[in-house]
């Protein structure tokens, strides 16, 4: 994983890109517009945090967050179903 931190584009960032071996993922996406200061020209555009990673890496991460979301929702059925068994 490669943290860029935030970026800048003139063209508004897909939050998810896929390539054949890197996944980016962008998030916090704004639009920003600064005005010109001291002889530096102005931007318009969008500002954003930006992380790559590898494919395999990304896919890891999924499973385990899908993994963990499974896990709660189990948890959530079963408390669900005490309470409607023992009202």
């Amino acid at each position: 994983m490669i943290d860029y931190g935030k970026q800048k584009s003139t063209v508004r960032p897909e939050e998810l890109e896929l390539t054949e071996t890197k996944v980016f993922v962008s998030s916090n996406i704004t639009e920003v517009s600064e005005d010109e200061t001291d002889g530096q020209p102005g931007f318009t555009g969008y500002e954003f945090d930006l992380i790559e990673y590898d494919k395999d890496e990304y896919i890891k991460i999924q499973a385990e967050k899908n993994e963990s979301l499974q896990n709660q929702v189990e948890v959530t059925q079963e408390a669900l179903d005490y309470i409607l068994f023992n009202s």
